[in-house]
């Protein structure tokens, strides 16, 4: 008998292999007549193999048609993992929110709601772009810590938290620091005082209060004689402000270098002020 070619050797090896995994596959699918005992057996096979899409669509079979079940309720669990082990998070976050909502009572509620806010954290883009993810993992989170506080997830969600919290902080930071490269001052005022005021625990604050002297100097610098004053002032206000806030800041150097341009200033300044209103009296 004539030896098959090596390259027909490999085609019919292929094939029996497809075939042979075809076979396994359909036979870990959900078939219509499946008693759900079964159906939720090949769903838990398909998570465990890790096929984790496949899974989730399972489960979801599981969960359409055992409702009321113990079957249901562990699909749905599963479910919402699939989802995030094969990052589908926003469904995650909407299967674990389901999860606990259907099920107050389960143990598992305590991990879907931490998983639910991970999922939005998972979203989270860099900080340049929308954040509206990373404000939804926020408001879980601190949901979770309120809900959860003795929960043994308290401490990794607190940080996730305080991450995404920076995050946001770093965003305002950078927006205003955009402004003041186009000399647009007072927007770049409101953004380092949203950095200062919604986030003080975070690095940026201290940063920002800095970068807010400095730029009430520039402002004043670039302002007419008859505003600078005022400016100036503001600059002394917020390294008034500093010292209350971040006595210890690591910039405290650079805020006193920036207060002590904007007190020489108020000093040059007062004898136009008070020759002003000398010949104010006189006339």
């Amino acid at each position: 008998m004539q030896e098959l070619h090596p390259q027909w050797k490999w085609l019919i090896g292929f094939l029996f292999v497809t075939i042979l995994t075809a076979g396994c596959a359909s036979e870990n699918l959900i078939r219509p007549g499946d008693t759900l005992d079964v159906a939720y057996k090949k769903a838990l096979k398909q998570y465990r193999s890790e096929n984790y899409r496949d899974a989730a669509n399972a489960f979801e079979t599981v969960i359409n048609t055992g409702r009321g079940t113990d079957y249901a309720r562990s699909a749905y669990f599963f479910a919402a993992e699939s989802y995030y082990a094969s990052e589908q998070y926003l469904l995650a976050a909407d299967a674990f929110r389901q999860f606990v909502a259907l099920y107050p009572q389960s143990p598992k509620r305590i991990d879907a709601a931490f998983k639910e806010a991970l999922s939005y954290y998972k979203m989270s883009p860099r900080y340049k772009i929308d954040q509206k993810y990373t404000r939804k993992s926020i408001e879980q989170f601190r949901l979770f810590l309120s809900q959860y506080p003795d929960s043994e997830r308290s401490e990794e969600a607190a940080k996730y938290l305080t991450e995404m919290r920076s995050k946001l902080a770093k965003k305002n930071y950078n927006s205003a620091k955009l402004y003041m490269r186009t000399d647009q001052y007072k927007a770049a005022v409101i953004f380092y005082d949203l950095t200062i005021d919604q986030f003080p625990e975070t690095k940026w604050a201290e940063k920002a209060l800095v970068e807010e002297i400095a730029a009430y100097v520039e402002y004043a610098n670039e302002s007419v004689q008859d505003r600078q004053g005022e400016r100036f002032e503001k600059a002394v206000e917020s390294y008034e402000k500093y010292l209350q806030l971040f006595p210890n800041g690591e910039n405290r150097q650079r805020a006193e270098t920036l207060v002590d341009q904007a007190r020489a200033a108020l000093t040059d300044l007062s004898p136009v002020t008070e020759d002003t209103q000398t010949s104010s009296a006189d006339q």
